[in-house]
């Protein structure tokens, strides 16, 4: 990487945007130059990154002038307002939102296991949600060895993924029922302090809610087969910015829990945690502010032969947002797959 690139960051000031500040900077990512972009309310101030000031600046036609990668974290419209615009100055746009991630013309990436999309991009890789993320990350090893069938998958979700106002509302609610007040809920519709709920993403026909669907949709592109079997029930539940996940895979005949544990401790992106004697498995504590993806307590499933269980933690800001897009824009440049 003896190239420098120039990059933009839309939707600067969130937590996932705070997030990939962190990481072009602990990453020694090769910046020629760096560009904050928010909106109109957040123009004017200022972001310490390497010891420097950055003022940030509202979006606007002129922002992706001289952009080579453009690092979108500011939600579904912003990023179909803008990524046209960028795609238009030559940009290259990684998008967290879920505007592009089912379009067939653009790549649905994690690194660890289909990088070989990025190479068909035509302006703009999506960056998959949070919960497929993590969860392809701990499949996908033994879905090479021996192909998934069916997918179970029960999510914990921490309150990061509704954004930095809801950790801070968490937070708040918390300190008012320890203190014999009510938790008041603005940010997210029920208090989630002491409490969970299914996930609030708009609701379906079919009974899934939007979340759900991702995991089942996403997962099925990432993985290219239309054939796998995915179910999903999505929680929130009242932890800051790890979440947790409880997976059941079916094999077409079985799958070793030892060959499992095998695979999954030597696969890229994982640390696999699991220690029977002391009951000590992936905790979403023990994952917030890493890299990988913690996974443990593979077992049998005892009302299927060809089935295991399998439970995992990560934290949703980093590999479950900011640090999966980092990693692609690193790819690209490696690979260099930056034109289109």
């Amino acid at each position: 990487m003896s190239k420098s690139y120039h990059v933009a960051i839309l939707g600067a000031t969130g937590a996932v945007g705070t997030e990939l500040l962190e990481l072009l900077e602990n990453r020694d990512f090769p910046l020629a130059d760096l560009k904050l972009l928010a909106s109109a309310r957040s123009s004017g101030k200022t972001i310490k990154f390497k010891g420097e000031n950055i003022p940030i600046e509202s979006v606007s036609d002129h922002s992706f002038d001289k952009i080579d990668i453009v690092l979108a974290s500011a939600g579904g419209g912003i990023s179909k307002t803008w990524a046209g615009v960028a795609i238009e100055k030559d940009a290259v746009v990684i998008d967290n939102s879920s505007a592009f991630r089912m379009n067939q013309e653009v790549p649905l990436v994690v690194p660890e296991v289909n990088p070989q999309n990025a190479a068909s991009h035509r302006g703009i890789i999506a960056n998959p949600n949070c919960t497929t993320i993590l969860m392809t990350l701990a499949v996908w090893p033994l879905h090479k060895v021996k192909p998934v069938k069916r997918i179970v998958a029960a999510t914990y979700q921490s309150a990061s993924g509704a954004g930095a106002k809801a950790m801070e509302e968490v937070k708040t609610q918390t300190s008012a029922i320890l203190q014999g007040h009510p938790a008041v809920a603005e940010v997210l519709p029920y208090p989630l302090a002491f409490n969970l709920f299914p996930h609030n993403s708009p609701m379906t026909d079919l009974g899934y809610c939007e979340e759900e669907l991702k995991m089942v949709n996403e997962t099925r592109k990432i993985f290219g087969s239309q054939e796998i079997r995915i179910t999903a029930t999505c929680v929130r539940v009242p932890v800051l910015r790890a979440h947790s996940e409880a997976i059941n895979l079916e094999f077409e005949t079985p799958f070793s829990p030892h060959e499992a544990r095998e695979i999954l401790s030597q696969a890229p992106g994982i640390r696999f945690v699991e220690d029977w004697q002391t009951n000590h498995f992936p905790m979403p504590i023990e994952a917030s502010g890493r890299d990988e993806v913690l996974v443990g307590r593979i077992r049998q499933d005892i009302s299927h032969p060809c089935c295991l269980e399998l439970w995992l933690c990560g934290d949703q800001i980093r590999k479950g947002a900011a640090l999966n897009a980092v990693q692609i824009a690193e790819l690209l440049i490696e690979k260099n797959w930056l034109s289109h």
